[in-house]
């Protein structure tokens, strides 16, 4: 005979879930990714579960963590070109960023500054 067929059954209400910001759950992110680092020790830091720390950490690896800055965009690098090789009026170079309907194009060599205000304007976008 079971000696708890008496005992009345209560069922276990599970909490409200907490919904983090796009913004903290980045940063939570970002610092598991720092050298050395210990999911488990950072999520317990933060009063979180680690393997919903995880689960973040999958999302921001495949863009889909809901904040645009954390997007990815994919690159395909091509041979190295030499200085004499960039100079000459014959060398011709383009670079192609798409990102939903947008489709960007720059010809020849743009200086870096340019690029640095060309891709922080994409990831404001």
């Amino acid at each position: 005979m079971d000696t708890n067929s008496e005992a009345p059954i209560t069922p276990v209400r599970r909490g409200k879930y907490r919904h983090h910001l796009p913004e903290f759950k980045r940063a939570v992110v970002e610092e598991t990714l720092r050298p050395g680092a210990s999911v488990a020790l950072i999520a317990r830091t933060h009063g979180l579960n680690a393997n919903q720390v995880f689960h973040w950490r999958k999302l921001h690896r495949e863009g889909q963590q809901g904040d645009a800055s954390s997007a990815m965009l994919p690159v395909i690098i091509e041979p190295e070109v030499t200085a004499d090789q960039a100079n000459s009026a014959q060398a011709s170079g383009s670079l192609v960023i798409e990102s939903g309907r947008l489709r960007l194009r720059i010809e020849g060599c743009p200086d870096a500054e340019t690029l640095r205000v060309v891709l922080a304007e994409l990831r404001r976008s």
